[in-house]
Parts: C-alpha cells; structure tokens; sequence
C-alpha cells in the first residue's frame, strides 16, 4: 500500500519506510502477538537504519499501530497522520458504523472463534489469487463500493496499490492473517487521551469501512489532534487522491 505514497513522496523529498507486520507476506509470524509489541519493532528498525525522530503514515488498519508508536515513544514521534483510521473496536457499544462484514467478524470472533479461523484457511487459496483484468470492473462491483471510491479504483496503479497488499498478505500463512485481524478485536492496552504528539486525522465522509460519526469521536479524545473530514471521499479514494496534501502536512509539523 505504501505505493501510494511514491510519486509524492519523491517530490516532496520523504522517504517512506514501509515495513510488513509480523506473519504478513513473507514476515516471520509472531506467537501471541499484541499490538504493544509492534513499538519494539519499530524501534528496532529505527535504530537499525540510524534514525532518530520521525513521523508514522496510517492508513485503515495501520492506525491502531501509529497511535501504538505515538504512546510508546513520544520523545521519537514527531507526528502521526491517520488516514481512515480504524478505532478501537473493542471498546465499542454501537456498532452500527463498521462495515457489516467487521460487524460479522467480530460477533463469531466472540462466539465461535475457531470456526472464523477456518473460514481464514478456506479464504486464503481465493484471496490470494490476482483477477483478470477484464474482469476488474465486475469485481469491485461485487464490493459495492462507494462512487467516489469505485472510480478511484478504476485506475491500474491505484488498484494494484490496493490490493496487490492484500493479495500479498494472504499468500502467507491464514494463521498470519489470523492473528493480525484478532489485534483489531482485543483492546489496544492503552488510552487515546493519553497520546500528545501531533495527530491529523483525515477521514471521508462517505467511508464506509469506519463512519465519520465514529471518526469524529476519535478526534475528539485525541488531546492534540486537527481532523480532516473529506466531503464525497470514501476509505479508498482518500488517500489515493489527497496522498501528497496528506504527506505535505505530516512533514510542516
């Protein structure tokens, strides 16, 4: 996904470090993994690469990592950017803002969690498989997209942008998968309005993966945070259309 980010971020001189989490494509899997350890990583990396500040790029369900990071290591955060950012769905009482499929998830993560693991194993032979070109049009009808994300979606690069990080994703190992989608239903292990560093959130008002009613509720526990609400923009077409406003922000603060 962090394709999206090339062109702007050459031009406007940032250099992207876009690491996969643990047991995603060819990234060794993690037992037991919680969101509180990705911060370890992170830090490894950094050091590993001799840097000292710098600032996280989220986007959809990279957002519980970035304010992971902002939580863990303020000193080294400069600023975080959250683009269509999930929230943190365990602490939730109206679900009605999640796309149903996160809704469905969530509910037979609760109750019958081994049998959402196996619908992962079943799933991944299919996921992972590229579609035809011809055949692109018909599979985002399939997902009853938004327009203004649906048209977004039509162009090549962004489209393989997209889901070339999925299909990637799912060439590894379901159990992966599996563990990295239980990170979204447990709690996160920390609180929002504990975060100070700079945050900008962006988030469009036709999402429908994360609704801006539950966006702007984040926004609002967030103690140093400017929101962005993007009129007719959806989860797809806000970062492929706003990625060199989104970076050019990030990097003023």
């Amino acid at each position: 996904m962090a394709q999206l980010t090339d062109e702007p971020a050459r031009e406007l001189g940032v250099r992207i470090i876009s690491p996969d989490r643990p047991g995603i494509s060819r990234s060794s899997l993690q037992p037991d993994r919680k969101l509180a350890d990705w911060p370890r990583v992170i830090e490894g990396i950094l050091d590993h690469l001799g840097i000292g500040e710098f600032r996280v790029l989220a986007i959809s369900g990279g957002a519980p990592y970035a304010y992971a990071t902002a939580a863990t290591m303020p000193a080294r955060v400069r600023a975080i950017a959250i683009v269509c950012g999930a929230i943190p769905m365990a602490e939730l009482q109206d679900r009605r803002g999640l796309l149903p499929l996160y809704r469905w998830m969530l509910a037979l993560y609760r109750s019958r969690p081994q049998l959402l693991r196996r619908l992962f194993s079943m799933a991944r032979p299919i996921l992972a498989l590229r579609p035809p070109v011809r055949l692109r049009p018909l599979f985002l009808k399939m997902l009853m997209l938004r327009p203004s994300d649906a048209e977004s979606l039509r162009d090549a690069a962004a489209f393989e942008a997209i889901f070339e990080s999925q299909r990637r994703a799912w060439r590894g190992s379901a159990e992966g998968v599996m563990a990295d989608a239980q990170i979204y239903a447990l709690p996160w292990g920390f609180s929002l309005e504990d975060i100070r560093v700079p945050v900008r959130l962006w988030h469009g008002t036709q999402d429908r993966a994360f609704s801006v009613r539950l966006a702007q509720e984040i926004a609002e526990r967030l103690p140093n945070c400017k929101a962005r609400f993007i009129d007719d923009a959806g989860h797809y077409s806000l970062p492929i259309r706003h990625m060199r406003e989104i970076l050019k922000d990030l990097i003023s603060l």
